[in-house]
């Protein structure tokens, strides 16, 4: 009997951060592709056990019975071809689809996650609020640059909602709750289009159960 994929999470997370952990990501990816999961909890994801499966120390990472990987975005690209599904089958379709996930890592979230560390984790610090039209400027401009992309698009692409669509709209639900996506009309729509997606739905009704459960 073939082993379920499994990947590794936190058991419990401080309530701001609830939401917003990164085995969001593989969970939707599963539930899109209709793959059931299994998920295991780490206690300390700084041990050198973990760190043998994970070097830097974070979650998710992967495993199945053909390899172990870490980083959402090589996890779902991988769920994502096991199944056949959410990347198209053409070479074309496929590099465009690996660019969006990519872009989304590489050109969005970095904006993302200043804010983040500017506004929750660096908040006491003297030069924070100075710091803070800087960091949104970053983001506006990509917001920018999607909202011209987005303003007559259902998805990044004309394949339908693919792995570039995941984790962009993921990287953009990092913004939830700070009112910055209001001023992008059409991606404000996008993000809400993704999220409103059943497999999303689930997705991220099981991550907050295991806090929930944690803190009950």
């Amino acid at each position: 009997m073939t082993a379920l994929p499994r990947i590794t999470t936190f058991g419990w997370v401080p309530e701001f951060a609830r939401g917003f952990v990164r085995d969001l990501r593989p969970r939707w990816a599963f539930e899109e592709v209709g793959q059931a999961y299994e998920v295991d909890f780490v206690r300390d994801a700084k041990a050198p056990d973990y760190r043998q499966y994970q070097p830097f120390g974070q979650v998710p990472a992967y495993q199945d019975d053909q390899l172990e990987i870490f980083e959402s975005g090589a996890i779902v690209l991988h769920i994502a071809k096991r199944a056949g599904q959410l990347i198209p089958n053409d070479p074309v379709g496929e590099m465009k689809a690996v660019q969006w996930l990519i872009a989304a890592l590489n050109s969005v979230e970095p904006a993302v996650m200043e804010y983040a560390m500017n506004a929750i984790f660096e908040a006491d610090r003297p030069w924070s609020g100075d710091r803070q039209p800087v960091v949104l400027s970053y983001i506006e401009r990509r917001l920018g640059d999607l909202e011209t992309r987005l303003t007559s698009r259902v998805w990044l692409e004309e394949d339908g909602f693919t792995i570039g669509d995941l984790m962009m709209v993921s990287v953009l639900g990092g913004l939830r709750g700070t009112g910055i996506l209001d001023r992008f009309p059409a991606v404000a729509a996008y993000v809400a289009r993704g999220e409103a997606r059943p497999a999303h739905v689930k997705a991220m009704a099981d991550h907050m159960a295991v806090f929930e459960q944690a803190a009950a």
